[in-house]
């Protein structure tokens, strides 16, 4: 069964995995795929065509923007920004309003079991790999490997973790 709390604002052409829950004043655009057993936290927007795998966790108010992908079971902190424009503008060199068209769109990729701390901001064309930990208030602006504890700003790779996402080596 699927739980939408009633502030959230879910599109009608969104797909909606079995046993996931949408909490208060979520937003999920169109075309975004969110797997089974996935909990959408209170305030998160995930924008269009984002893909989302099962056993997801995505804490309040974080936000994924299109072209981002997590794979099964990634664990998103609270206040997490996944971003996309590699070119960040609000207009275009003649002074016009930036849409769509204008945009650069950089992909994301969070692989399967990484977990991303609270305040953590993804810049575009990064993928986190397997079971990485980013850590809370991180910047990460290059890939980050397997396996990997990583923090700072930019974030760096300082040791390794477990699947359990216990420090094995630092």
């Amino acid at each position: 069964m699927i739980s939408i709390y009633s502030t959230a604002e879910v599109s009608s052409k969104a797909k909606i995995g079995e046993n996931s829950k949408i909490w208060h004043h979520a937003q999920i655009r169109e075309n975004a795929i969110i797997g089974e057993n996935c909990i959408i936290g209170k305030g998160v927007y995930i924008d269009k065509n984002v893909k989302i795998g099962n056993n997801c966790k995505i804490q309040n108010y974080s936000c994924i923007y299109h072209g981002v992908i997590l794979e099964d079971g990634v664990f998103i902190g609270p206040g997490v920004k996944i971003l996309n424009d590699k070119f960040p503008r609000a207009i275009s060199p003649d002074g016009k309003l930036k849409n769509d068209s204008g945009w650069t769109e950089g992909k994301i990729l969070i692989k399967k079991g990484a977990s991303i701390g609270a305040g953590v901001i993804i810049l575009p064309d990064v993928t986190v790999g397997e079971f990485a930990l980013v850590g809370a208030g991180s910047v990460v602006t290059k890939n980050i490997p397997p396996y990997s504890l990583a923090y700072g700003n930019p974030a760096k790779i300082v040791g390794e973790v477990d699947r359990s996402g216990k420090v094995i080596n630092k």
